[in-house]
């Protein structure tokens, strides 16, 4: 699975550099707004990981808000990609999340994770070196696929149960198999609580240029949401 991942998003890096930062809605006009608006504009002096960056779009709006950021990914491809976004602004370093990670107690402000999580089967190791890693009352905000959508994928379903989904990306004339874990929600919950206090929990809407660009989409995801963000700071 793991390598699965990696060879997937090696193949896909020049794409998420070149063309879904400014194609794909779901990213410009639905979950990027809905966790920038999480952030405080002023980052300055704040320690920042941006935990699972692909091409390094979150990083260069960190970067831009006067963050000091680390940004990992477990593609090299992608941290390639990045690298070339944001030059020498950012410590970008190909990591393993499941893995103890390379950097000392309490060394960030805010960690922030976009659609990554759900890549991970077993969250208990990467929620641990978060919060150690995480200065008290520190920042976790993380973006993932919602779980009772992504159980519609399924035509024999167990919800209580972590499960591997093959999601077909169709992509510059390309089709790519990505595969990722369903989880229920009460796993979710369950994980960030262990480690964190949950401050709030979102199910973004798709912005009014969605609906223009795409009704179609925009009324389904006011029906179903297609992802979840949650909000939450290290226990004191």
């Amino acid at each position: 699975m793991k390598e699965k991942v990696k060879d997937t998003f090696n193949q896909l890096a020049g794409i998420y550099e070149t063309a879904v930062d400014t194609n794909s809605l779901f990213n410009s006009e639905y979950e990027r707004p809905a966790m920038l608006a999480q952030l405080p504009n002023d980052l300055t002096g704040m320690n920042v990981l941006d935990a699972g960056c692909a091409a390094g779009w979150y990083t260069e709006q960190l970067i831009k808000r006067g963050a000091n950021v680390v940004a990992t990914d477990i593609s090299p491809e992608m941290v390639s990609s990045a690298k070339r976004r944001v030059g020498g602004t950012a410590e970008i370093l190909c990591l393993d999340l499941e893995n103890e990670l390379p950097f000392e107690r309490d060394s960030f402000d805010l960690i922030l994770s976009s659609l990554t999580l759900h890549y991970i089967k077993d969250w208990k190791g990467t929620f641990s070196e978060f919060q150690r890693i995480l200065k008290p009352d520190g920042v976790f905000l993380f973006s993932i696929h919602h779980p009772f959508t992504d159980i519609s994928w399924l035509e024999d379903d167990h919800y209580f149960s972590t499960e591997l989904i093959v999601d077909r990306w169709h992509k510059e004339g390309k089709v790519f198999d990505v595969p990722f874990y369903r989880r229920p929600l009460n796993e979710i919950m369950n994980n960030t609580l262990a480690n964190f206090s949950i401050e709030q929990v979102i199910e973004p809407l798709p912005t009014l240029q969605f609906k223009e660009h795409s009704p179609k989409s925009y009324e389904r995801l006011m029906k179903r949401p297609q992802f979840l963000i949650i909000k939450s700071r290290a226990k004191l």
